[in-house]
């Protein structure tokens, strides 16, 4: 069997994927018609769920370019990558800074078969991809270190992946070490579900999700999410609803919270002294 057909016969297209449930809510063909069903199952019992989906791939947008054209980070270490869409995180920072270094890691079969369009460098820049867990952290480390140069700062992107890990406590333990190998400097960009009381509907389609969709997700409130930040400087304005982290809108307007929280962070020589 070769490569692409190992690929391919780890693919099962018999039950709902996230990341094909969230590529048709973004407006992607790379599903099928057993996700597009979950999808809009779980749009009647959340109705907004699009609207965060949305909501998290241009927080992903504007705090790359922030951190490529205002911050000067040159390499991204973005994990739980996801299947390719529009402006993925490569060509956000390539735009801003063409020499940028990229290296995706996901463990999903079809984002791996589809990686060749996450690898589609500027020439004065580079991207990699591998396949990996978000808890294999000394494997990620070690294969990311042929293209990144961790003695740099690094942007490590965690968007809508650590809900994967129903242990609170593993999940806070993979993103510390993730951080303790990075150099100060390095910037943590995090996203994730939320659970609160304001927005029933959404446990509602996550427990529906969790009954006939995989992987299951576990959800956290934002005090929980802040808590990922420990040790860093949270850049404004803090752990807030996707839409709300600095929006491209006129002054005045604030954009409609969703149920998916970011932030951003930074690894300072301060924090990191006293962590010593």
């Amino acid at each position: 069997m070769t490569d692409d057909e190992n690929v391919l016969a780890r693919i099962d297209t018999s039950r709902p994927h996230t990341a094909r449930i969230w590529n048709y809510w973004t407006g992607g063909k790379d599903n099928y018609s057993v996700d597009r069903e979950a999808g809009d199952q779980i749009r009647q019992l959340h109705p907004g769920i699009g609207d965060y989906a949305l909501a998290d791939r241009l927080f992903l947008g504007r705090s790359v370019h922030h951190l490529a054209a205002d911050v000067g980070i040159r390499q991204f270490l973005d994990i739980g990558t996801g299947l390719p869409s529009a402006d993925n995180t490569h060509e956000v920072a390539q735009r801003a800074t063409p020499d940028a270094r990229i290296v995706y890691v996901d463990n999903d079969p079809l984002v791996l078969a589809h990686a060749r369009a996450l690898l589609t460098s500027t020439p004065e820049g580079r991207t990699d991809y591998l396949d990996a867990d978000l808890r294999d952290v000394d494997t990620i480390l070690e294969r990311a270190a042929g293209t990144l140069d961790f003695t740099q700062p690094v942007a490590l992107m965690l968007l809508g992946v650590v809900i994967f890990v129903e242990d609170d406590e593993e999940s806070y333990g993979v993103v510390r070490r993730l951080m303790d190998a990075l150099p100060v400097g390095s910037h943590l960009v995090l996203s994730h579900t939320i659970t609160s009381p304001a927005m029933p509907d959404v446990d509602a389609a996550v427990a529906f999700w969790n009954e006939h969709g995989t992987p299951r997700l576990t959800q956290r409130t934002p005090q929980q999410l802040t808590r990922y930040f420990d040790g860093l400087d949270l850049l404004e304005p803090g752990v807030v609803s996707c839409s709300r982290w600095r929006p491209q809108v006129a002054d005045g307007e604030v954009p409609d919270e969703v149920a998916m929280f970011g932030g951003v962070g930074r690894k300072a020589e301060q924090k990191a002294a006293d962590q010593a």
